[in-house]
Formats: C-alpha cells, structure tokens, sequence
C-alpha cells in the first residue's frame, strides 16, 4: 500500500531543496514546450514533402525546426515561440505550395 502520511505537495521537507525541485520542473516543462514545437515542424515537414512532392523544401524544413528550436532553448523569452513560427511557415507552405 501507498504511504499517505507525508506532508503535501506545498511543504517540503528540511533535506529537501524546494527551489531545485521547482527549478528542475519548469525546464521540464520549457523543454516540452520546444520539443513538441520542433517535433511538430517535422511532421509538417514530412506532409510537405509527402504531400506537394517538395523534399527540398521539406528538408529545409527540418533544419529549421532544428534551428528554432536549439534558439528557443537558448533563449528563454523566446522558448516555444521559435518553432511555433516556423511551424506557422510550414503550414502556409503546406496549404499554398
């Protein structure tokens, strides 16, 4: 059975470093925010090429959620906003190509 006698999520324990823990969990979270943004550059990517038969332009598709993606990490008021643009072009490409 499960121990249900500790504290809540609110108060930490003395050996337990409460602002790491909340540090580690909001770059957890930017981090997914970045992957799933550069991820669905990919796919989109993919529909390009698969779809207007544009591998070209897939392919630079990819690099450049790649690209986005590695400036929203590094950059932490931009984050997700980087492959979300791109995204954005990928999809205009998609439906105008």
């Amino acid at each position: 059975m499960a121990n249900i006698d500790h504290a809540t999520d609110s108060a930490y324990s003395p050996e337990m470093d409460g602002p790491t823990h909340e540090a580690t969990y909001r770059g957890f979270v930017s981090f997914v925010e970045i992957a799933t943004g550069v991820v669905i550059c990919w796919v989109l990517s993919l529909a390009v090429g698969g779809v207007r038969e544009a591998w070209i332009t897939a392919i630079v598709g990819v690099v450049l959620g790649g690209i986005a993606g590695a400036i929203g990490a590094l950059s932490p008021g931009i984050r997700w906003r980087a492959p979300a643009a791109v995204a954005v072009l990928l999809a205009l490409l998609l439906a105008f190509y």
